[in-house]
């Protein structure tokens, strides 16, 4: 009988809601204050994982979640590129 893996979960930071790990995508903090997407999951620094749909990232921007989440001014055009990263799916 073949063992079944235990699937990782994160918490969405804008919903809340527990998902697996790759229906989220890793923003990152360095120590440098510079926040950018991590698509290996792997970069050092703070991370915070968004669901990949463009509903939640657009909630995330109007809310300024990320903002509060880690501390420091976000970007705008980190939105933009989260939009561009999960495509029109």
């Amino acid at each position: 009988m073949a063992k079944k893996r235990k699937i990782p979960l994160r918490k969405c930071v804008v919903t809340n809601e527990m998902k697996p790990k790759k229906d989220m995508i890793r923003i990152v903090r360095n120590r440098e204050g510079e926040v950018f997407i991590d698509p290996t999951g792997k970069k050092n620094g703070r991370g915070a994982y968004v669901t990949m749909e463009k509903a939640v990232i657009e909630k995330a921007e109007k809310e300024n979640v990320l903002e509060s989440v880690f501390k420091v001014s976000v970007d705008r055009t980190l939105y933009e590129e989260l939009k561009e990263f999960i495509g029109d799916e």
